[in-house]
């Protein structure tokens, strides 16, 4: 089965926003936005994924990707 990735680091990087600014705008903590940049999770609440879209002013494709795993079709 194949994996959802969070491409939030990009995303932060192609709009400027440090990690510091994001997690003030989104309310959640530097470390939690942290190990959401870094894929560091399983689980992401739509709330919280609502109020990340909102602040980059993107859509959540823009931040989620699914990728297959090696010897997948």
């Amino acid at each position: 089965m194949g994996h959802i990735i969070l491409r939030l680091d990009r995303l932060m990087l192609e709009k400027k926003i440090s990690l510091n600014d994001l997690a003030a705008q989104v309310g959640i903590t530097y470390v939690n936005l942290s190990k959401l940049k870094n894929n560091h999770v399983n689980a992401l609440r739509f709330s919280t994924l609502a109020a990340i879209c909102k602040a980059l002013q993107c859509q959540p494709g823009d931040i989620l990707e699914y990728a297959e795993e090696e010897g997948e079709e």
